[in-house]
């Protein structure tokens, strides 16, 4: 009769350091897939949102004036300039306000 000739298989415990490092392990592999599923959910979210309102086709600035930042929010857009002038425009193109800015020294 053959008989089994392999050695058994023992069965150990791992230290304490090692089952602490294997939990610690699990438990970040499970942090990272959360945190990725995550950024995929609010790169979708954001993605598929409502545009941003429609930059305007084109500005017509005062003379002399080079624009520096522009900035829009749902009713007015402004541009600053580079004499230290706030331009603030409605959507339709026309000039609703100009604010003279000084800078203390």
């Amino acid at each position: 009769m053959d008989k089994d000739k392999s050695t058994p298989v023992q069965e150990f415990e791992l230290p304490p350091s090692l089952r602490f490092l294997r939990q610690l392990v699990t438990v970040l592999t499970g942090v990272m897939i959360v945190g990725v599923v995550l950024i995929i959910a609010l790169l979708v979210i954001r993605l598929n949102s409502d545009p941003a309102p429609a930059l305007p086709a084109s500005i017509t600035l005062p003379d002399g004036s080079t624009p520096v930042a522009f900035t829009q929010t749902a009713d007015w857009y402004a541009i600053v300039t580079t004499d230290n002038k706030i331009l603030i425009y409605s959507l339709d193109g026309a000039l609703r306000d100009t604010l003279s800015v000084t800078l203390s020294d």
